[in-house]
């Protein structure tokens, strides 16, 4: 003989069902948030260090194109690029404007440094258009170790 379930537990037990779903839920929804704020931290402390490299290696820099020359070896430094292809001299072509707008803030009378900000939006926005993520990702590749011989 079965003994019949009173309906208010079943109706208890619906709501723990909510209230498990509700919680995950919220574990998921908590958890792509957070991937996307480390994200973004990543991002600006890339942008940032990047960014402080580009404009320290152009500093001294007498002229716009010897200015420019330095902007884009440290961005082939600093991702890794010893050689060339049609990819990367785009992203070179790209990143232009950026470090013309750092060489001109340089000077008092030139560009607002806001420009400079501009400048690297477009270009991120111009690289994330073009190849589906975001320029910052680049500097995730891994370089391995290479052992130091002596002959």
């Amino acid at each position: 003989m079965t003994v019949a379930t009173p309906s208010f537990l079943d109706h208890l037990q619906r709501a723990t069902h909510r209230s498990d779903e509700a919680e995950a839920a919220l574990r998921q929804e908590m958890s792509a948030r957070l991937r996307k704020i480390e994200e973004d931290r990543k991002f600006a402390y890339r942008r940032f260090n990047f960014m402080r490299a580009v404009a320290e290696g152009m500093q001294s820099a007498d002229s716009e194109e010897i200015a420019l020359a330095r902007a884009v070896g440290v961005l082939r430094t600093k991702l890794g690029w010893s050689s060339d292809s049609e990819v990367r001299q785009a992203i070179c072509e790209n990143f232009a404007p950026v470090a013309q707008a750092i060489f001109a803030c340089r000077d008092p009378a030139g560009e607002p440094e806001a420009d400079v900000i501009a400048a690297l939006d477009r270009f991120e926005s111009w690289y994330h258009d073009k190849h589906g993520s975001a320029f910052w990702i680049l500097f995730e590749h891994y370089i391995p170790e290479t052992p130091v011989v002596d002959f």
